[in-house]
């Protein structure tokens, strides 16, 4: 997964186009600047020698999974996710620089020395944490959409057409042990439709070329909520687990940025965040790393 607990509807700028398409640009953020302090010399202090010299951190960011991360009208990254480091950033006292990129490219630019930091709602798993640590900030599920009208159970999803964006945990492990269940039991496959943006697995459910997708359950609440009536969810969200902000396997970033996480939970500036964007359900009281493996 990528993956997210349920969240009301955004306001939209725009209404969907004839061809049915989901735009994330057409998004309008919610109104209102969440105050997001000063910089913290303890905090500071903790940064590795390079981005303390430099005063920026590179963030690799896969901008089209609103309202979490995507593009304004003029191709910025803005969402809730970008808020809450916007935030952490502050009190560290660097500039985050957001860079967009392919969401499956993230950890290989984290590991290659590219990317400090991937902030794209990444669920924390084990075999991910064998390539980067995760600084667990938020709590989230999985939930399917479906065409309006159409039932669709995912527990019982053999032979359907399910899209997905490529990269994500629903597209490594959720959807390949559905459809290993489905063939063990001489059923035909799941038909994983893989695509490199979550913009472009919804539309092709609004669009009528899959049956259904997984995403995160705040993703697909909005994608359903901005359908127009084209989706519906299909089932209740399972598989709950944390979202974690990668950074270098054993780097000092990480343990900067779980102390600036914190210090935004205390001080009260992250449920600000999320209460602006709906979003409050998934808070977390206590910021932790590599809780995967760490439980």
């Amino acid at each position: 997964m990528r993956l997210r607990y349920g969240i009301p509807l955004v306001a939209l700028a725009a209404t969907l186009a004839l061809s049915g398409c989901v735009n994330n640009t057409t998004v309008t953020a919610p109104s209102g600047k969440v105050d997001t302090g000063t910089k913290d010399a303890t905090l500071a202090a903790l940064l590795p020698a390079a981005i303390a010299s430099s005063g920026t951190v590179q963030v690799g960011v896969d901008a089209t999974y609103a309202p979490n991360e995507y593009k304004d009208a003029n191709g910025k990254a803005i969402g809730w996710d970008i808020d809450l480091f916007d935030a952490v950033s502050a009190r560290l006292g660097v500039k985050p620089v957001y860079n967009i990129a392919g969401f499956d490219t993230i950890i290989p630019n984290i590991t290659g020395k590219k990317f400090d930091v991937g902030l794209s709602s990444f669920t924390d798993t084990v075999d991910r944490e064998k390539q980067v640590d995760f600084v667990n900030y938020y709590s989230a599920g999985i939930l399917w959409a479906s065409p309006k009208g159409k039932t669709v159970d995912p527990d019982n999803a053999c032979g359907l057409k399910v899209a997905v964006e490529t990269g994500t945990t629903e597209e490594q492990d959720e959807l390949p042990a559905k459809s290993k269940t489905c063939t063990d039991a001489g059923k035909a496959a799941i038909q994983i439709l893989k695509f490199d943006g979550q913009d472009q697995a919804t539309n092709a459910v609004v669009l009528g070329q899959a049956d259904a997708m997984s995403a995160d359950s705040p993703i697909t609440d909005y994608a359903v909520a901005k359908s127009g009536g084209k989706l519906e969810a299909a089932g209740k969200t399972f598989e709950v687990a944390p979202y974690g902000v990668a950074v270098d396997k054993g780097s000092k970033l990480g343990v900067a940025l779980q102390k600036a996480f914190q210090a935004i939970v205390d001080d009260g500036t992250y449920t600000k965040i999320l209460e602006k964007w709906g979003v409050q359900d998934g808070a977390l009281k206590s910021i932790t790393i590599n809780a995967a493996a760490n439980g």
